[in-house]
Protein backbone atom coordinates (compact mmCIF):
# COMPACT_ATOMS: atom_id res chain seq x y z
CA UNK A 1 0.00 0.00 0.00
CA UNK A 2 2.92 2.04 1.03
CA UNK A 3 4.55 2.22 -2.01
CA UNK A 4 1.49 2.13 -4.42
CA UNK A 5 0.94 5.41 -2.60
CA UNK A 6 4.61 6.59 -3.41
CA UNK A 7 4.04 5.34 -6.83
CA UNK A 8 0.81 7.48 -7.14
CA UNK A 9 2.17 10.49 -5.33
CA UNK A 10 5.15 10.73 -8.05
CA UNK A 11 2.76 10.51 -10.80
CA UNK A 12 1.09 13.30 -9.06
CA UNK A 13 4.28 15.11 -9.98
CA UNK A 14 4.60 13.95 -13.26
CA UNK A 15 1.36 15.05 -14.34
CA UNK A 16 2.03 18.50 -12.87
CA UNK A 17 5.35 18.35 -15.35
CA UNK A 18 3.40 17.18 -18.28
CA UNK A 19 0.40 20.16 -17.46
CA UNK A 20 2.70 23.06 -17.49
CA UNK A 21 4.08 22.30 -20.83
CA UNK A 22 0.48 22.38 -22.35
CA UNK A 23 -0.67 25.00 -20.01
CA UNK A 24 -4.00 24.75 -21.91
CA UNK A 25 -6.44 23.49 -19.35
CA UNK A 26 -9.76 25.42 -18.10
CA UNK A 27 -10.16 23.96 -15.09
CA UNK A 28 -13.70 23.90 -13.69
CA UNK A 29 -12.33 24.45 -9.84
CA UNK A 30 -11.46 28.25 -11.38
CA UNK A 31 -15.84 28.75 -12.31
CA UNK A 32 -16.36 28.20 -8.06
CA UNK A 33 -13.69 31.02 -7.63
CA UNK A 34 -15.42 33.15 -10.93
CA UNK A 35 -18.65 32.98 -9.14
CA UNK A 36 -17.34 33.88 -6.00
CA UNK A 37 -15.92 36.66 -6.87
CA UNK A 38 -18.83 37.82 -8.95
CA UNK A 39 -20.44 37.87 -5.54
CA UNK A 40 -19.10 40.93 -4.22
CA UNK A 41 -20.60 44.20 -3.94
CA UNK A 42 -18.15 47.36 -3.90
CA UNK A 43 -19.09 50.71 -2.06
CA UNK A 44 -17.52 53.96 -3.48
CA UNK A 45 -17.09 56.51 -0.52
CA UNK A 46 -16.66 60.21 -1.80
CA UNK A 47 -18.26 63.59 -0.20
CA UNK A 48 -20.92 63.32 -2.43
CA UNK A 49 -22.80 60.34 -0.17
CA UNK A 50 -22.08 56.69 -1.24
CA UNK A 51 -23.11 54.86 -4.10
CA UNK A 52 -22.89 50.83 -5.29
CA UNK A 53 -20.58 50.21 -8.08
CA UNK A 54 -22.01 48.99 -11.67
CA UNK A 55 -21.45 44.73 -12.71
CA UNK A 56 -18.90 46.71 -15.35
CA UNK A 57 -17.32 48.82 -12.74
CA UNK A 58 -16.96 45.92 -10.82
CA UNK A 59 -15.43 43.77 -13.37
CA UNK A 60 -12.64 46.10 -13.68
CA UNK A 61 -11.58 45.13 -10.44
CA UNK A 62 -12.14 41.80 -10.86
CA UNK A 63 -7.75 41.68 -10.46
CA UNK A 64 -7.98 42.74 -6.92
CA UNK A 65 -10.39 40.38 -5.94
CA UNK A 66 -8.29 37.32 -7.47
CA UNK A 67 -5.53 38.62 -5.43
CA UNK A 68 -7.28 37.59 -2.58
CA UNK A 69 -8.29 34.02 -3.95
CA UNK A 70 -5.04 32.99 -5.46
CA UNK A 71 -2.73 34.38 -2.58
CA UNK A 72 0.33 32.59 -2.45
CA UNK A 73 -0.47 31.28 1.17
CA UNK A 74 -3.99 30.76 1.22
CA UNK A 75 -6.01 27.77 2.39
CA UNK A 76 -9.45 26.36 0.85
CA UNK A 77 -10.75 26.62 4.40
CA UNK A 78 -9.44 30.11 4.88
CA UNK A 79 -12.65 32.50 4.47
CA UNK A 80 -13.78 34.36 1.52
CA UNK A 81 -12.92 37.85 0.39
CA UNK A 82 -15.63 40.51 2.56
CA UNK A 83 -19.39 40.50 0.27
CA UNK A 84 -19.12 44.40 1.44
CA UNK A 85 -15.91 46.20 0.27
CA UNK A 86 -15.25 49.95 0.90
CA UNK A 87 -13.54 51.77 -1.71
CA UNK A 88 -12.31 55.69 -1.94
CA UNK A 89 -13.58 58.08 -4.72
CA UNK A 90 -9.84 57.58 -6.32
CA UNK A 91 -10.04 54.10 -6.17
CA UNK A 92 -7.08 53.79 -4.59
CA UNK A 93 -7.59 52.13 -1.41
CA UNK A 94 -10.44 49.38 -0.32
CA UNK A 95 -11.20 47.75 3.28
CA UNK A 96 -13.73 45.36 3.82
CA UNK A 97 -14.50 43.53 7.31
CA UNK A 98 -15.60 39.92 6.87
CA UNK A 99 -16.14 36.61 8.49
CA UNK A 100 -17.20 32.84 8.70
CA UNK A 101 -19.79 31.08 10.90
CA UNK A 102 -18.88 27.22 10.47
CA UNK A 103 -20.20 24.63 12.62
CA UNK A 104 -19.03 20.83 12.17
CA UNK A 105 -20.53 17.58 14.10
CA UNK A 106 -19.15 14.35 13.77
CA UNK A 107 -19.86 11.00 14.90
CA UNK A 108 -16.64 8.39 15.65
CA UNK A 109 -17.24 4.77 16.55
CA UNK A 110 -15.69 1.84 17.08
CA UNK A 111 -13.09 3.84 18.91
CA UNK A 112 -13.22 8.00 19.06
CA UNK A 113 -10.54 9.93 19.28
CA UNK A 114 -10.97 12.33 22.09
CA UNK A 115 -9.88 15.99 19.85
CA UNK A 116 -12.21 18.23 16.85
CA UNK A 117 -9.25 17.54 14.50
CA UNK A 118 -9.12 13.99 13.60
CA UNK A 119 -5.80 12.62 13.55
CA UNK A 120 -3.84 9.22 13.80
CA UNK A 121 -1.28 9.92 16.16
CA UNK A 122 -4.66 10.98 19.00
CA UNK A 123 -6.09 7.29 18.45
CA UNK A 124 -6.16 6.27 22.25
CA UNK A 125 -4.63 2.53 22.31
CA UNK A 126 -5.86 1.17 25.28
CA UNK A 127 -9.58 3.44 24.90
CA UNK A 128 -11.67 2.99 27.67
CA UNK A 129 -14.90 1.02 27.37
CA UNK A 130 -16.83 3.99 28.17
CA UNK A 131 -15.10 6.27 25.54
CA UNK A 132 -16.02 3.33 22.13
CA UNK A 133 -18.40 5.81 20.46
CA UNK A 134 -18.58 9.43 20.48
CA UNK A 135 -20.91 12.38 19.41
CA UNK A 136 -19.00 15.82 18.56
CA UNK A 137 -20.24 19.44 17.96
CA UNK A 138 -18.08 22.51 17.97
CA UNK A 139 -18.62 26.34 16.42
CA UNK A 140 -14.24 26.08 16.11
CA UNK A 141 -13.34 27.74 12.92
CA UNK A 142 -15.56 30.78 13.06
CA UNK A 143 -13.85 33.90 12.62
CA UNK A 144 -13.65 37.30 11.70
CA UNK A 145 -11.10 39.12 10.14
CA UNK A 146 -9.99 43.02 8.26
CA UNK A 147 -8.90 43.38 4.86
CA UNK A 148 -7.40 46.75 3.13
CA UNK A 149 -5.97 46.97 0.00
CA UNK A 150 -4.43 50.38 -2.07
CA UNK A 151 -2.15 51.66 -4.51
CA UNK A 152 0.65 54.40 -3.76
CA UNK A 153 2.52 56.36 -6.24
CA UNK A 154 5.16 56.21 -3.87
CA UNK A 155 4.78 52.87 -1.98
CA UNK A 156 3.13 51.00 -4.79
CA UNK A 157 0.76 48.23 -3.66
CA UNK A 158 0.16 47.36 -0.40
CA UNK A 159 -2.34 45.43 1.85
CA UNK A 160 -2.85 44.63 5.51
CA UNK A 161 -4.82 41.29 7.08
CA UNK A 162 -5.98 40.89 11.15
CA UNK A 163 -7.34 37.76 11.16
CA UNK A 164 -9.38 36.12 14.68
CA UNK A 165 -10.48 32.79 15.10
CA UNK A 166 -12.82 31.26 17.84
CA UNK A 167 -10.82 28.10 18.52
CA UNK A 168 -8.67 27.88 21.40
CA UNK A 169 -9.75 26.58 24.84
CA UNK A 170 -13.20 24.34 23.95
CA UNK A 171 -12.94 25.16 20.46
CA UNK A 172 -14.71 28.67 21.47
CA UNK A 173 -11.96 31.27 22.58
CA UNK A 174 -11.09 34.09 20.76
CA UNK A 175 -7.58 34.22 19.44
CA UNK A 176 -5.04 36.16 16.91
CA UNK A 177 -4.58 33.84 13.77
CA UNK A 178 -3.01 36.29 11.27
CA UNK A 179 -1.58 39.79 11.43
CA UNK A 180 0.57 41.14 8.60
CA UNK A 181 1.05 43.58 6.16
CA UNK A 182 2.49 43.49 2.38
CA UNK A 183 4.57 45.94 0.91
CA UNK A 184 5.42 45.40 -2.99
CA UNK A 185 7.56 41.60 -2.32
CA UNK A 186 7.49 41.85 1.19
CA UNK A 187 5.29 40.75 4.30
CA UNK A 188 5.97 41.69 7.61
CA UNK A 189 3.61 40.44 10.65
CA UNK A 190 2.39 37.09 11.88
CA UNK A 191 1.64 34.96 8.94
CA UNK A 192 1.85 31.42 7.50
CA UNK A 193 5.92 30.13 7.50
CA UNK A 194 7.32 30.50 3.80
CA UNK A 195 8.10 26.70 4.27
CA UNK A 196 4.52 25.79 3.99
CA UNK A 197 1.92 25.73 0.98
CA UNK A 198 -1.60 25.60 2.32
CA UNK A 199 -2.91 26.09 -1.65
CA UNK A 200 -1.37 22.64 -1.95
CA UNK A 201 -3.31 21.11 0.71
CA UNK A 202 -6.19 19.41 -0.42
CA UNK A 203 -9.93 20.38 0.93
CA UNK A 204 -10.96 18.55 4.06
CA UNK A 205 -14.23 19.54 6.32
CA UNK A 206 -11.75 18.12 9.36
CA UNK A 207 -9.80 20.78 10.44
CA UNK A 208 -6.69 18.62 11.11
CA UNK A 209 -6.42 18.18 7.64
CA UNK A 210 -3.81 15.36 6.43
CA UNK A 211 -1.07 13.50 8.44
CA UNK A 212 1.99 15.92 7.07
CA UNK A 213 -0.19 19.28 6.47
CA UNK A 214 2.40 22.04 7.75
CA UNK A 215 0.28 24.73 9.39
CA UNK A 216 2.78 26.64 11.64
CA UNK A 217 2.20 30.52 11.70
CA UNK A 218 5.07 32.64 12.76
CA UNK A 219 6.04 36.40 13.08
CA UNK A 220 8.19 36.60 9.89
CA UNK A 221 9.96 39.23 7.32
CA UNK A 222 9.35 37.16 3.79
CA UNK A 223 10.82 38.65 0.52
CA UNK A 224 8.97 37.25 -2.38
CA UNK A 225 9.63 38.51 -5.72
CA UNK A 226 8.76 37.08 -9.39
CA UNK A 227 11.39 36.65 -11.62
CA UNK A 228 9.98 35.54 -14.52
CA UNK A 229 6.68 35.10 -15.63
CA UNK A 230 6.42 31.70 -14.32
CA UNK A 231 9.19 31.74 -11.57
CA UNK A 232 8.49 32.92 -8.06
CA UNK A 233 11.39 33.10 -5.65
CA UNK A 234 10.76 33.38 -1.29
CA UNK A 235 13.30 33.62 1.23
CA UNK A 236 12.10 34.75 4.48
CA UNK A 237 13.37 35.05 8.45
CA UNK A 238 11.09 33.27 10.73
CA UNK A 239 10.51 33.63 14.83
CA UNK A 240 11.10 30.16 15.80
CA UNK A 241 9.22 27.90 18.07
CA UNK A 242 10.56 25.20 19.16
CA UNK A 243 9.08 21.63 20.45
CA UNK A 244 12.11 19.93 22.95
CA UNK A 245 11.18 17.26 25.00
CA UNK A 246 13.62 18.05 27.70
CA UNK A 247 12.39 16.54 31.09
CA UNK A 248 13.22 19.22 33.29
CA UNK A 249 16.03 17.06 35.69
CA UNK A 250 18.38 15.45 32.66
CA UNK A 251 17.74 18.04 30.28
CA UNK A 252 16.08 21.56 30.00
CA UNK A 253 14.80 23.71 27.03
CA UNK A 254 16.63 27.12 26.22
CA UNK A 255 15.06 30.32 25.22
CA UNK A 256 15.40 30.72 21.34
CA UNK A 257 17.99 33.44 20.09
CA UNK A 258 18.26 32.11 16.23
CA UNK A 259 15.80 32.59 13.98
CA UNK A 260 14.42 29.97 11.52
CA UNK A 261 15.67 30.76 8.03
CA UNK A 262 12.98 29.55 5.48
CA UNK A 263 13.10 29.95 1.27
CA UNK A 264 10.96 28.61 -1.54
CA UNK A 265 11.22 28.03 -5.54
CA UNK A 266 8.03 27.84 -7.55
CA UNK A 267 7.05 27.33 -11.16
CA UNK A 268 3.59 27.87 -11.56
CA UNK A 269 1.01 28.47 -14.95
CA UNK A 270 -1.93 29.28 -14.89
CA UNK A 271 -4.17 30.59 -11.63
CA UNK A 272 -3.64 28.24 -9.09
CA UNK A 273 -1.00 25.54 -10.81
CA UNK A 274 2.25 25.04 -9.99
CA UNK A 275 5.07 23.34 -8.50
CA UNK A 276 7.19 24.78 -5.18
CA UNK A 277 10.35 22.98 -3.78
CA UNK A 278 10.67 24.77 -0.11
CA UNK A 279 12.94 24.51 2.94
CA UNK A 280 14.02 25.49 6.43
CA UNK A 281 16.86 25.73 8.58
CA UNK A 282 16.86 25.99 12.13
CA UNK A 283 18.47 26.73 15.50
CA UNK A 284 17.14 24.10 18.71
CA UNK A 285 18.95 24.77 22.34
CA UNK A 286 18.83 22.98 25.13
CA UNK A 287 20.70 22.91 28.19
CA UNK A 288 22.85 19.46 29.50
CA UNK A 289 22.02 19.79 33.15
CA UNK A 290 24.02 16.78 33.90
CA UNK A 291 27.69 18.14 32.43
CA UNK A 292 26.17 21.90 32.59
CA UNK A 293 26.43 23.05 28.93
CA UNK A 294 24.22 24.59 26.54
CA UNK A 295 23.87 22.91 23.38
CA UNK A 296 22.65 23.78 19.75
CA UNK A 297 21.36 21.25 17.42
CA UNK A 298 20.32 22.08 13.36
CA UNK A 299 17.04 21.40 12.47
CA UNK A 300 15.90 21.35 8.57
CA UNK A 301 13.03 19.77 6.45
CA UNK A 302 12.41 19.88 2.75
CA UNK A 303 9.15 19.96 1.09
CA UNK A 304 8.15 19.16 -2.76
CA UNK A 305 4.43 20.32 -3.51
CA UNK A 306 1.88 20.64 -6.26
CA UNK A 307 -1.60 21.76 -7.53
CA UNK A 308 -2.52 21.50 -10.78
CA UNK A 309 -5.47 20.67 -12.90
CA UNK A 310 -4.27 17.91 -15.50
CA UNK A 311 -8.18 18.02 -17.31
CA UNK A 312 -10.61 20.34 -16.71
CA UNK A 313 -12.72 18.67 -14.05
CA UNK A 314 -9.84 16.97 -11.97
CA UNK A 315 -7.87 18.57 -9.26
CA UNK A 316 -4.41 17.26 -8.24
CA UNK A 317 -2.75 18.02 -4.98
CA UNK A 318 0.44 16.64 -4.08
CA UNK A 319 2.90 17.33 -0.73
CA UNK A 320 5.67 15.13 0.44
CA UNK A 321 8.33 16.20 3.20
CA UNK A 322 11.88 15.09 5.03
CA UNK A 323 14.12 16.31 7.50
CA UNK A 324 15.20 16.18 10.82
CA UNK A 325 13.98 18.42 14.01
CA UNK A 326 10.84 20.12 11.66
CA UNK A 327 8.15 18.51 13.57
CA UNK A 328 6.38 21.11 15.57
CA UNK A 329 5.91 22.95 11.82
CA UNK A 330 2.27 21.35 11.92
CA UNK A 331 0.51 17.80 11.14
CA UNK A 332 0.53 14.21 13.23
CA UNK A 333 3.66 14.93 15.30
CA UNK A 334 2.97 18.56 16.57
CA UNK A 335 0.57 16.42 19.01
CA UNK A 336 4.13 15.86 20.69
CA UNK A 337 7.31 17.09 21.72
CA UNK A 338 9.49 15.75 18.56
CA UNK A 339 11.74 18.67 17.38
CA UNK A 340 14.54 17.22 19.91
CA UNK A 341 14.19 14.12 21.82
CA UNK A 342 16.28 12.00 24.30
CA UNK A 343 19.48 10.29 23.44
CA UNK A 344 19.17 6.84 25.64
CA UNK A 345 22.44 6.32 25.13
CA UNK A 346 24.20 9.76 26.53
CA UNK A 347 22.39 10.89 29.66
CA UNK A 348 21.55 14.80 29.65
CA UNK A 349 21.83 14.84 25.98
CA UNK A 350 19.07 15.77 22.88
CA UNK A 351 18.76 15.07 19.02
CA UNK A 352 16.68 15.84 16.18
CA UNK A 353 14.99 12.50 15.06
CA UNK A 354 13.63 12.55 11.65
CA UNK A 355 10.44 12.63 10.22
CA UNK A 356 8.90 12.17 6.77
CA UNK A 357 5.10 12.70 5.49
CA UNK A 358 2.97 12.68 2.36
CA UNK A 359 -0.42 13.24 0.85
CA UNK A 360 -1.64 12.95 -1.90
CA UNK A 361 -5.45 13.96 -3.15
CA UNK A 362 -7.68 14.46 -5.98
CA UNK A 363 -10.49 16.60 -6.45
CA UNK A 364 -13.31 15.96 -9.23
CA UNK A 365 -15.56 18.99 -9.62
CA UNK A 366 -19.41 17.43 -10.96
CA UNK A 367 -20.10 20.65 -11.49
CA UNK A 368 -18.47 24.62 -10.25
CA UNK A 369 -20.20 24.27 -6.84
CA UNK A 370 -20.20 20.42 -6.09
CA UNK A 371 -17.00 18.34 -5.81
CA UNK A 372 -15.72 15.58 -3.90
CA UNK A 373 -12.01 15.02 -3.06
CA UNK A 374 -10.37 11.50 -2.35
CA UNK A 375 -7.22 12.11 0.10
CA UNK A 376 -4.25 9.77 1.20
CA UNK A 377 -1.59 10.68 3.55
CA UNK A 378 0.67 9.44 6.44
CA UNK A 379 3.57 10.34 8.61
CA UNK A 380 6.38 8.17 9.81
CA UNK A 381 8.47 8.74 12.65
CA UNK A 382 11.90 8.05 12.11
CA UNK A 383 14.19 8.30 15.40
CA UNK A 384 17.97 7.06 14.97
CA UNK A 385 18.03 5.60 18.16
CA UNK A 386 16.44 3.10 20.66
CA UNK A 387 12.78 3.87 21.03
CA UNK A 388 10.04 2.95 23.99
CA UNK A 389 8.10 0.24 22.09
CA UNK A 390 4.52 2.28 23.28
CA UNK A 391 5.87 5.33 20.71
CA UNK A 392 3.96 6.43 18.20
CA UNK A 393 5.70 5.09 14.67
CA UNK A 394 3.10 5.97 11.43
CA UNK A 395 -0.03 7.54 11.22
CA UNK A 396 -2.33 6.56 7.88
CA UNK A 397 -5.62 8.39 7.20
CA UNK A 398 -7.75 8.46 4.38
CA UNK A 399 -10.30 11.14 3.88
CA UNK A 400 -13.25 10.80 1.48
CA UNK A 401 -15.25 14.19 1.73
CA UNK A 402 -18.00 16.13 -0.67
CA UNK A 403 -18.76 19.83 -0.88
CA UNK A 404 -21.83 22.09 -2.32
CA UNK A 405 -22.31 25.37 -2.22
CA UNK A 406 -25.88 25.90 -2.94
CA UNK A 407 -25.46 29.57 -3.41
CA UNK A 408 -22.22 30.92 -3.29
CA UNK A 409 -21.18 32.01 -0.41
CA UNK A 410 -22.64 29.25 1.77
CA UNK A 411 -21.06 25.71 1.62
CA UNK A 412 -22.22 22.44 3.21
CA UNK A 413 -19.90 19.31 3.59
CA UNK A 414 -19.48 15.55 4.84
CA UNK A 415 -16.45 13.46 5.56
CA UNK A 416 -16.05 9.46 5.94
CA UNK A 417 -12.47 9.21 7.67
CA UNK A 418 -10.39 6.72 8.67
CA UNK A 419 -7.01 6.37 9.97
CA UNK A 420 -4.25 3.93 11.59
CA UNK A 421 -1.80 4.57 14.36
CA UNK A 422 0.70 1.82 14.79
CA UNK A 423 3.29 1.91 17.32
CA UNK A 424 6.91 0.80 17.30
CA UNK A 425 5.83 -2.48 19.40
CA UNK A 426 4.25 -2.98 16.40
CA UNK A 427 0.45 -2.33 18.60
CA UNK A 428 -1.93 -0.72 16.26
CA UNK A 429 -5.44 0.75 16.09
CA UNK A 430 -7.90 2.34 13.98
CA UNK A 431 -10.36 5.08 14.05
CA UNK A 432 -13.36 6.34 12.30
CA UNK A 433 -15.30 9.36 11.56
CA UNK A 434 -18.26 10.73 9.98
CA UNK A 435 -18.07 14.59 9.73
CA UNK A 436 -20.61 17.16 8.31
CA UNK A 437 -19.97 20.45 8.17
CA UNK A 438 -22.19 23.85 7.09
CA UNK A 439 -20.65 27.36 6.98
CA UNK A 440 -21.66 30.73 5.78
CA UNK A 441 -18.82 33.83 4.52
CA UNK A 442 -19.73 37.09 4.57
Amino acid sequence: MLTFMKKLLLLAFGICGCVSAAQAVSPVVDQQADSLMASHRVVELSADGVRTLTPAENEELAGKFMQFYYDQYRHSQDPEAPYFMFMSKDREMMMGIGGVIRMRAWYDWDGSVPSNGFSPILIPMTPSPTQRDHLGTTPAGTCLFFRLAGHSGLLGDYSAYIEANFNGWSGSDFHLKKAYVTLRDFTVGYASTTFADPAAVPSTVDAAGPTNKLSHTTVLVRYMPRVAKHILLGISVEAPDQQIDADGTDTQECSVSVPDFAAMAQYDWGRNQHIRLAGIVRTLKYRDMLHPRNHSVAGWGIQLSTVNNPVAPLTVYGTINYGAGYAGMGGDLLAGAYDLIGNPDRPGRLYAPRSMGWCIGLQYNFRPNLFATLIGSQTRFLPSRQISPDEYKYGLLGTVNVFWNPVPRIQLGAQLDLAKRQNFSHQHRYARRLGIMAQLSF
